[in-house]
Order: structure tokens, then C-alpha cells, then sequence
């Protein structure tokens, strides 16, 4: 992949992964601020508002793992890095890459095994009835294309 090329699907990924993140936030403060005003000065508080938040955070940290991920936007400790010489900073980094790639396969097998679990158990929120499956399996998948992105800053040139 051309350096061209991949700094166009960077761009078009922190768009979309932008917009998607903004709309959900501001979905979110939109349900707090609904809720609160119900709640204190009506006495009526929305019902499941909490439900529904607590599935749009997990949505907006999932859709952002990924691109955290392949803007390498992760924190990290460089103190090694200093001592290495340029082909063993090469080398360090492409190690802990294989690492985060196989830990992220790993985590994407176990959840996904969970969210087949949950799916058969139509395991649902306690207020709104709302299904976890498809959200375990936004997970798992979430983590599957980070560990794919890994693989690719693994064995991409330098």
C-alpha cells in the first residue's frame, strides 16, 4: 500500500470514525440532560436512559479502538526505545505489534465464544429488554479489526 493510499484511508477512517464518535457523544449528553430535567424537575425520570448509555459508551469505545489503534494514538512508555539502536527500535516494535495482534485475536475468540453464549440466552437489559448479543459481537468484531490493523503496522514497511 502506497503512502498515498494510506493516508487517504486514514483520513476517511478519522472522518467516519469521527462522525460516528461525535454523533454518539452528543446522543449521549443529549439523553443525560433529557433524563436529568425529567427526573428533577418532573419527577419523571426517562426510562432505561441508563441502559441506553451504558450501550452507547460501549459502542463508542469499541468504534474507536481501532482507529486509536492504527493512528497509534496508544499511550506508551519510550524509555526502551532510547537505548536500542534504529534496527532494534524496528525490531522492538514489530514484536510488540505480533503481541498486541495476538492478544487481540485472542480477546476477539473469547468474546466472541461469549457473545454466541449471550446470543443463546437472549440475554437482554432489566428495563427496555434490549438484546447484548449484537453489542458482544460489535465488540468482538471491533477487536478482530484491531487486531487486524496490528498485523498490518507489523509487517508494513518502514
Amino acid at each position: 500500500m502506497t503512502d498515498a493510499v494510506s493516508a487517504f484511508l486514514k483520513r476517511r477512517a478519522d472522518l467516519l470514525l469521527g462522525l460516528v464518535a461525535s454523533a454518539v457523544l452528543f446522543a449521549m449528553m443529549g439523553l443525560t440532560v433529557v433524563d436529568v430535567v425529567a427526573r428533577y424537575v418532573f419527577n419523571r425520570p426517562l426510562r432505561g436512559a441508563f441502559e441506553v448509555t451504558e450501550l452507547m459508551l460501549l459502542v463508542l469505545i469499541f468504534a474507536g479502538l481501532p482507529l486509536v489503534s492504527f493512528t497509534d494514538e496508544h499511550a506508551l512508555m519510550d524509555f526502551i526505545d532510547r537505548l536500542l539502536p534504529p534496527r532494534g527500535q524496528v525490531l522492538l516494535e514489530r514484536l510488540v505489534q505480533a503481541l498486541c495482534a495476538a492478544t487481540m485475536f485472542v480477546l476477539t475468540w473469547l468474546i466472541w465464544r461469549k457473545a454466541d453464549r449471550i446470543w443463546a440466552y437472549r440475554d437482554s437489559t432489566d428495563v427496555l429488554r434490549i438484546v447484548y448479543g449484537p453489542f458482544v459481537y460489535f465488540m468482538a468484531a471491533m477487536i478482530g479489526l484491531t487486531a487486524v490493523i496490528h498485523l498490518y503496522k507489523m509487517v508494513e514497511r518502514r
